[in-house]
């Protein structure tokens, strides 16, 4: 029996080849030009190419040499989401993820995610790597209205795009969740089924998001004429109230004398700690109270099915926003990447208030 000493050289002590472009394109049948521009997001090949080129990287384990290609083109084949970690709807940053992991299937992107949970360091983030060129391009979320983070990349003229608006005059890419057709349609079925006095409870007030809703909540109350009211989520102008304090503004709210008939609530999160109180205060969903809510997970409709929501589809936002961020890293005028998702309705209530 021969001995490792024995063997050649070249194949003591290692491991399994390792997968390259050259191994690709002996599993394809196709060129090894074919193969490299599949991977580098190509949008010249036929989908078909793509599809086949993506699937034998996977099926092979083919690892990209990303310090090699930096070295060659000053790429990193990465995108970084920055994401805001105080987010109060449920199941958002999982569906993001999916949402943005689905885009870059088959791409030669990698995402790296860096949570934030405290918004005042997110300058830090952008800085570290704007100065290090650890990825391509960004994706933020939970945009202010003249947000730090949003100038810095724009001085900087780095790729980005923002889940939310900002009131910067430079235009920049963003995708949105249309709030104030989510408002408008809100006031407009509370009015409809009867109510009279609106109580809007809203999250986060340092975003553009906050000013959109509230905005648009005071025209359309306007147009509907009703009375209007907003429950402040912060406990001392400082701290945003638990859920255990805003199920104990529910309880509140269902012994006020002159309570409101109808709310509209922008975080599920809030909405359940609500719902909780205004039952316990015992009120009945749907005749004593309309609730209508920003829904982004199927939880809410599972404990609650009577009641009416309008849905932001958060996996598909996290596609539009890397695909926009992928045309924005191709050169693509920032013009041409501004979109608004439109709201999902679910209609579930029948009964007026009253009724």
């Amino acid at each position: 029996m021969k001995s490792l000493a024995d063997k050649p050289a070249s194949r003591a002590g290692r491991g399994p080849r390792r997968v390259t472009l050259r191994t690709i394109a002996e599993a394809t049948g196709l060129s090894l030009s074919t193969v490299s521009l599949s991977l580098r997001g190509g949008t010249t090949l036929r989908q078909e190419t793509r599809d086949r080129v993506a699937e034998a990287a996977r099926r092979l384990g083919y690892v990209p040499d990303r310090a090699g290609v930096r070295l060659r083109t000053g790429k990193t084949n990465v995108i970084a989401l920055v994401l805001d970690g105080s987010e109060d709807s449920i199941d958002f940053a999982r569906q993001m993820i999916q949402g943005i992991g689905q885009a870059i299937r088959g791409t030669r992107y990698h995402l790296t995610v860096i949570p934030e949970f405290e918004r005042n360091q997110s300058t830090d983030t952008i800085r570290y790597i704007l100065d290090n060129r650890t990825a391509d391009g960004v994706i933020i979320t939970h945009t202010g209205p003249r947000d730090r983070r949003v100038q810095m990349l724009v001085d900087a003229d780095f790729p980005f795009v923002s889940h939310g608006r900002t009131e910067f005059y430079t235009p920049h890419a963003y995708h949105d969740f249309h709030v104030e057709t989510f408002m408008e349609r809100a006031v407009e079925r509370l009015a409809s089924r009867g109510c009279r006095k609106i109580l809007l409870a809203v999250g986060d007030d340092s975003t553009t998001n906050h000013h959109n809703i509230v905005t648009a909540y005071h025209r359309a109350a306007a147009r509907a004429g009703v009375a209007v009211d907003i429950l402040d989520t912060r406990r001392d102008g400082t701290h945003y109230r638990s859920n255990a304090e805003m199920r104990a503004e529910g309880v509140a709210l269902s012994r006020l004398p002159e309570r409101p008939d109808g709310i509209i609530c922008t975080s599920e999160m809030y909405s359940i700690a609500l719902i909780s109180g205004l039952q316990e205060g015992g009120l009945r969903l749907g005749r004593d109270v309309q609730v209508l809510y920003k829904q982004t997970s199927d939880i809410v409709p599972t404990l609650f099915p009577q009641v009416d929501s309008m849905r932001e589809d958060v996996f598909a936002a996290g596609e539009e926003l890397t695909s926009l961020l992928l045309r924005r890293i191709a050169g693509e005028p920032v013009e041409n990447l501004q979109t608004l998702a439109e709201p999902v309705i679910y209609w579930r209530c029948d009964n007026p208030v009253g009724g």
